[in-house]
Order: C-alpha cells, then sequence, then structure tokens
C-alpha cells in the first residue's frame, strides 16, 4: 500500500471525503475511519446492525469515536503489509504519535463478542491527544443510556451493551448516557490503549487490557497468514492482495455470505437519489466474489460462500430472489430514516427494494460458478446438483421473459446482457451434465434453448447502425455489463463482440477506461469501477492483451493520482476527481482481482 498523507484535512459540512477513508474489520463488522481519527461508520455487533457511528451520513446527530491531535498535525496512514491492521501517525510541532487500530479476532477466527481497539504509542516529543466517544441514535430511534456495574460503565443501545475500555493515562473529562471525552499526553516510548467492547442480546465479555492490547498481534498474524496462503501469481501481486484483504471485510464469518458492501446510502453522485443499501448478500455480487476466491486459491472461503448461496437457494427456491440478508432471509423493503444524508444526498435508504425483481442474469451467475468451483476441484453433494438442474430447467423455462436486468432499473426490456448471462447459464449446464456433475435428464432441452437464445440475441440485439451489441433491444444505447459476457462473444461471435468492445470504449468511457454504466447514465452518476475492470478481463480474454494491459494502467493511474487506492469505492468521478458510492464494495475489488488474473504474463 502506498502511504496516505493529509495536512490537518478539513470537512466540507461537517463530511470528510469518501476516497479518504480507510477500514478495518473482523469477518463481521466493519468501521470506516477517516484522516482526522474519527471512526465515522460502524454497524455492530453485524454488518447489517444499526450503525453505532453513522456521522458519515449526519454530522450534527451521527455517532463517531475521534482520537486525534488538539493542535494543527500532518496524518501518514497505512495498512501494515499483508494485513488490515490499520496504522496512523500523526506529526504535530511537539510531536510525534502511532495509532494502530483494529476489530480484534484470534487465530481460530472471530471473537464471540466485538472488539475495536487504537493503540497510541508515543514517538517522539509530547502530543496532546482529545478523544470523543458520541453514541448513535439510529436516526433517534433509540436512547443511550449508561449504567454503573461491578467491571465499570457500561452503556446501553437498545439491545446493544457497550464499555469504553482505556488505560490509566487516559484522563476522562466528563462522560454521560450518549458520550465520553478525555485527553491524553504522550511521550517518547509511551503506551496507552482506547477499546470498546460491544454485543447484542447476550452477556458482555471484559478482557483484560493487556489482552486486548496482545491481540492486535494475534489479528495481524491471522491476517498475514490468510494473504500467504494465497496462490494468485501473476503481475499485480501487491494490488490483488489488497484487494483480496478488502473483499475479506465482506466476508461475513458467522454464515459465510458475501455482503455487496458495508455502507448504505452513500451516493453515485452528490444530491442524487441513488443512495442505496449494499449491506445484504447479492446473488450475482456473490458469485462473482466465489469467482475472485477461486482464482486466489481461497478454499475456505470460497466453499463457505457457495455453500451459504446453495442453501440460501434451496430454502427459497428457485424463482431467485436478487438478494438476501446475511442470515439468509428476505431482504426488508426500503424505508427512510430521517437522516442529512451524505452531503445532503436524499433519500437515505434502508432496506432494497431490489428484492423483488426479475433479474434472469442470475442463472449465468450461479451456474457458471458452479461450473468454476467444480474445475477447482469441489465436488457437488446431491442437493446442490439437483438445485443447479431445477435453475437450469427454470432458466430454459423463463429466458423469453422482460426483466429489469443487471442495473435493477424499474423500466423492464429484452436487456442483451441477461439474454447472454441465460446462454450462458444453458451453456454451463450442458457442460455439467456431460461431466456427470448435474443430472443428464434435460440435456437435449438445454442445448436447443441455449441455441435458440443464441439466434435471438444474434438477431434482436446486434445494432448494424451501432456496430454493437445493443443495451436492449428496440434501442441503440449500449451497455458496459456486456463485458462480464465475453465466453459468449469468444464462443459465437468474437468480431461482434470485439466491435461493441470498441463501441463501450468510445461511448461510455470517452475514448478512456473509466467507464459509465450505460447510455446516460453520466448525468445522475459516476464511473463504475467494475464496469473498467471488466472490460480489461473481457479484452485479455478475447486475446487482446496489449488493450488489456494498456486499460489497466489507465486505470491504476487515475487511482494513483487521485486518491485512495486500498478501498474502494463503487464509483470514481472523473470530473471532480472524487470517488463515490459504497464501500468497500466487492464489485470493485473482485473486478480488479479477476482482470488482473485474466492479463497475460509478459515472457
Amino acid at each position: 500500500m502506498e502511504n496516505q498523507t493529509f495536512s490537518t484535512p478539513e470537512r466540507e459540512n461537517g463530511f470528510a471525503e469518501l476516497g479518504s477513508y480507510a477500514a478495518i474489520g473482523e469477518g463481521r463488522s466493519v468501521a470506516l475511519i477517516a484522516p482526522d481519527g474519527s471512526i465515522d461508520w460502524w454497524c455492530a455487533p453485524n454488518l447489517d446492525s444499526k450503525p453505532l457511528f453513522d456521522r458519515l451520513l449526519d454530522p450534527q446527530v451521527g455517532g463517531y469515536f475521534q482520537i486525534v491531535p488538539d493542535a494543527p498535525y500532518r496524518v501518514t496512514r497505512q495498512y501494515r503489509e499483508n494485513s488490515n491492521v490499520l496504522e496512523t501517525q500523526f506529526e504535530t510541532e511537539s510531536g510525534c504519535v502511532r495509532i494502530t487500530e483494529s476489530i480484534n479476532s484470534t487465530l481460530a477466527g472471530r471473537l464471540p463478542w466485538s472488539e475495536l481497539v487504537r493503540r497510541i504509542e508515543g514517538i517522539e516529543g509530547q502530543v496532546k491527544l482529545t478523544f470523543h466517544l458520541r453514541f448513535g441514535t439510529a436516526a433517534e430511534t433509540r436512547s443511550p443510556w449508561v449504567a454503573d456495574s461491578h467491571q465499570g460503565k457500561v452503556f446501553h443501545i437498545a439491545k446493544v451493551m457497550a464499555m469504553v475500555r482505556t488505560s490509566e493515562d487516559v484522563e476522562i473529562d466528563y462522560l454521560d448516557d450518549e458520550k465520553v471525552t478525555g485527553r491524553l499526553l504522550t511521550s517518547p516510548g509511551s503506551r496507552s490503549l482506547c477499546a470498546l467492547l460491544i454485543s447484542e442480546n447476550e452477556p458482555l465479555a471484559v478482557p483484560e487490557l493487556a489482552s486486548i492490547d496482545k491481540r492486535i498481534e494475534t489479528s495481524d498474524t491471522a491476517w498475514r497468514d490468510w494473504v500467504n496462503s494465497l496462490s494468485y501469481q501473476g503481475s499485480f501481486p501487491e494490488l490483488v492482495k489488497r484487494s483480496a484483504l478488502s473483499l475479506k471485510f465482506l466476508w461475513y464469518s458467522p454464515t459465510g455470505a458475501l455482503a455487496a458492501a458495508a455502507t448504505t446510502s452513500l451516493p453515485e453522485g452528490i444530491g442524487g437519489e441513488k443512495n442505496y443499501d449494499y449491506r445484504y448478500a447479492w446473488v450475482r455480487d456473490a458469485c462473482l466474489i466465489i469467482k475472485a476466491f477461486v482464482y486466489l486459491g481461497a478454499l475456505e472461503d470460497s466453499k463457505a460462500a457457495f455453500s451459504w448461496l446453495s442453501q440460501t437457494i434451496i430454502r427459497h427456491g428457485v424463482n431467485l430472489r436478487a438478494c438476501y440478508t446475511l442470515k439468509g432471509d428476505a431482504v426488508p423493503e426500503e424505508r427512510y430514516p430521517a437522516l442529512a444524508g451524505y452531503m445532503g444526498s436524499q433519500p437515505v435508504r434502508v432496506g432494497n427494494n431490489a428484492r423483488d425483481q426479475v433479474q434472469l442474469s442470475m442463472f449465468g451467475d450461479m451456474l457458471a460458478t458452479a461450473q468454476l468451483f467444480i474445475s477447482a476441484g469441489h465436488v457437488l453433494d446431491l442437493t446442490t446438483s439437483r438445485m443447479l438442474g431445477e435453475l437450469a430447467n427454470s432458466c430454459a423455462d423463463n429466458w423469453r421473459q422482460m426483466d429489469s436486468g443487471i442495473w435493477e432499473l424499474p423500466e423492464q426490456y429484452h436487456y442483451t446482457h441477461s439474454k447472454m448471462a441465460c446462454w450462458l447459464a444453458l451453456d454451463r449446464a450442458v457442460a455439467m451434465a456431460e461431466s456427470q456433475h448435474i443430472e443428464p435428464t434435460w440435456v437435449g432441452r438445454w442445448k436447443r434453448e441455449r441455441d435458440r437464445i443464441r439466434d435471438w440475441i444474434e438477431t434482436h440485439c446486434w445494432s448494424e447502425q451501432k456496430q454493437a451489441y445493443v443495451f436492449y433491444v428496440g434501442s441503440e444505447q449500449l451497455d458496459a455489463s456486456l463485458a462480464l459476457t465475453h465466453h459468449y462473444g469468444k464462443t459465437v461471435n468474437p468480431d461482434r463482440m470485439l466491435a461493441t468492445y470498441q463501441a463501450i470504449r468510445k461511448e461510455l468511457g470517452n475514448d478512456s477506461a473509466m467507464l459509465y454504466r450505460y447510455s446516460g447514465a453520466e448525468k445522475e452518476e459516476s464511473t463504475f469501477l467494475a464496469c473498467s475492470f471488466w472490460l480489461v478481463e473481457a479484452w485479455a480474454a478475447l486475446d487482446e492483451n496489449d488493450l488489456a494491459q494498456q486499460s489497466m494502467n489507465e486505470i491504476l493511474e487515475t487511482f494513483n493520482q487521485h486518491g485512495n487506492v486500498d478501498i474502494f469505492n463503487e464509483m470514481f468521478d472523473v470530473r471532480s476527481n472524487s470517488w463515490r458510492g459504497n464501500m468497500p464494495q466487492g464489485l470493485s475489488h473482485l473486478a480488479l482481482i479477476c482482470a488482473a488474473q485474466e492479463i497475460k504474463q509478459e515472457k
């Protein structure tokens, strides 16, 4: 990781830049930390819990936990090598201090409670630090209160219990039901600790401070051990490892589910209405993350995620929902808490109405992932095998429908990407049946339907005028998600697919590698990172390795020039050179990994 350096970063109307946040996590929750030492987002104890800290969406009433010098400073941050333990160094005129931050785990996995810890070490001179903690009220739906216990003060936030633990040199100036303030003076060699312990609907463990401190190093070892087990051998080892570590933030260890992102309502365009809740498991996103884990050689993660996804589909039936909760339940309907929204972007949404949409591309996502899972050496159980056959039959029955497409739009059309994904679903089903991984009873039908889909696409989805496959039948618009369907293009019509990719780069990227999702999207949102990496992967898959390498270099140069190169948001605004959308975004990180995997190394 390259260091991030800021000089006394300022907030705009109380908001920090989205691209300036770093993340810490432990496989159950994710906290986001601004350069000014403020944890502005933490849903605890789970990724989809109500937030304890939500200053990210409302600086006036949102909760936060900040440790920062009380004088002007210069701040530099980096993750430890091959780890998600974060180190931040503050330099003032009077001295230098390092803060090491972690949500702790053990070598055997997550703790049965949440343990967020901040170690403060004096490096040079003396630095005065201030300590501010304010619990969030979840848009005024709960009211924190504090009570005495034999172990000290315990905060109650609805069903959550929280305890602030500090070393003796941290002076607490004020404490009430909602907040704690204090201060600390560091000196060379000093070592202090501030920790926050969390439980929900169960007793709260209160370990010794020395044990909490030691677990920072245990957590670091666990991260490093996981990275060292990965098998990627390509040309971008550091970028791939960092994206792999970001994907691990989204792997929800209690179930094996994969969240799309760790946040809700971060805008795709400032002031716009596209502010969605991504703290759920989308079939599409989960399948693509599993693909990335397979490429990385992350056996345990890919197996757990594939098993969770298969079992969830079996539980709910093969009429696939677009997304599920991290426990495998139906996602709640959208509601709109009374929060200001990031930079005033309304509405703030909790829940996601995409749950009810028809998205035919999920058939292709699931069956292609199953084929990849098998090719990596895994063996299907009978129940999963039968479910895959049922999915293939459902795809054969339903591919002729209109749907909402991969982008979950309210308008239903015959989206080209959806039809190509259905072709892929049946093509993969045929391959698995012929290799005896799923029941071959219907393989003849699957072949015939696959070929009908191909003929339908070639007849209805190609534009002679545009010299490209179009967004949907009857339009002359383009769709960057067709970069995901390179297998269809390579098998059916490579020339048409290559022409489509050239048109996508020209129209949706303005002749650059940074792509908007579809024609007209630039009016209300920013470039979509995953699309840019998907096109890199597609170029390489179609043996255009020079174009793939060129595009990869363009993307990485854009990131290096303009902020965070470690935690990717969903989008990047090339007009203001700023990051947009929810984060850490699984699609963005997995797409980098898959692009890096596909690019052929120079000999």
